[in-house]
């Protein structure tokens, strides 16, 4: 009988092994494929430095902007509006990112109530942050 258990635990502590060490290489091979990525980026890095001629004049220190030379200081007011209307567009990028799989979700069996429910949640925030937009005069184009 001792020597049974003997082998059944000796059995289980090999499957064990085996399949940690199954786990753990496929962990290694994303591991070596970052390696090779960060290798490849380095490579190509250091061999543009390597190649590219470096001339420095007072033209290619200048700063350059849509072929306009630069007039005054560096510093500039900036309209904070256009940050407003980017975050308008993710706010909606987002929502129509999260609307195409709650329509696929809400077809299966057994998903119906809770999932028409987490969407109309879902859709009352974003409906709160359009009504703030509009109340703030962030939608007018004046």
């Amino acid at each position: 009988m001792d020597h049974f258990a003997g082998n059944y635990f000796a059995t289980d502590h090999f499957a064990a092994n085996y399949l940690a060490a199954d786990y753990f290489q496929s962990y290694s091979v994303v591991g070596l494929l970052a390696v090779v990525g960060v290798l490849f980026v380095a490579v190509a890095f250091g061999a543009g430095r390597l190649l590219r001629p470096i001339v420095p004049t007072p033209e290619k220190l200048l700063t350059y902007e849509c072929g306009v030379d630069p007039v005054g200081e560096g510093w500039a007011h900036t309209q904070v509006r256009y940050y407003v209307y980017a975050f308008l567009y993710v706010i909606f990028a987002v929502d129509s990112i999260f609307l195409f799989p709650w329509a696929t979700v809400f077809a299966a069996p057994g998903y119906g109530a809770a999932t028409l429910v987490e969407m109309f949640i879902f859709l009352g925030f974003l409906a709160v942050g359009l009504l703030y937009a509009y109340k703030k005069g962030v939608l007018e184009w004046t």
